[in-house]
């Protein structure tokens, strides 16, 4: 069974933690540099991303060296809302330090306000086929371009809303929110492999 890490730095880690157990996975909550060697892949959930990158990037807690390790190694990294912004090439509004391990821009907050969160229903292509995909989009970074070896996965009202480049899955919206264990088993077959 593979061994799931999800970043609980801050964020729901708990809701991707019960929707992977539910999809089969053993998960486990990340907080330390040596417990990202205990994991075969690697969830950074929604949350703050200047929160999450104050701790990833405090040199006396080793986490950027740990989280720059585990891509090199090619494990699957699945970052959603805050967690896309945090692996994402290019960051807009405002720009922010990002790791870069994907071939994307994003634009932090631009589905809008806390206020102005919302479900959705949008087109997934995890499977090949276009299937109706449950979405939860929270203050929402919006995919502004694709790199082109970035595959697109899924859309809301014909915007990229989730991509893959090789081992690096990115969402802006909440799968973990949903009930719908689509994207997590997507995530967990490319653990497997």
């Amino acid at each position: 069974m593979p061994r799931i890490g999800v970043l609980a730095i801050q964020g729901d880690f708990a809701a991707h933690e019960a929707a992977l157990r539910e999809a089969g996975a053993e998960a486990c909550e990340v907080r330390k540099a040596e417990e990202f060697r205990e994991v075969d892949g690697l969830i950074i959930p929604g949350g703050e991303s200047t929160t999450l990158l104050k701790f990833i990037l405090n040199p006396d807690l080793g986490l950027r060296q740990a989280f720059e390790e585990f891509h090199r190694a090619g494990k699957p990294i699945f970052g959603t809302c805050a967690g896309l912004i945090l692996v994402a090439k290019d960051v807009t509004n405002p720009p922010q330090f990002s790791f870069g391990f994907i071939d994307v821009g994003v634009e932090r907050n631009a589905w809008g306000r806390q206020k102005e969160s919302f479900e959705a229903v949008g087109e997934g292509y995890l499977e090949g086929n276009a299937k109706p995909l449950k979405m939860v989009f929270i203050r929402a970074p919006r995919i502004r371009r694709l790199g082109a070896g970035v595959e697109l996965l899924a859309t809301w009202q014909g915007e990229p809303v989730m991509a893959r480049q090789d081992a690096v899955l990115v969402g802006t919206f909440h799968p973990e929110l949903t009930g719908d264990l689509t994207v997590h088993r997507y995530f967990l077959d490319m653990v497997k492999k």
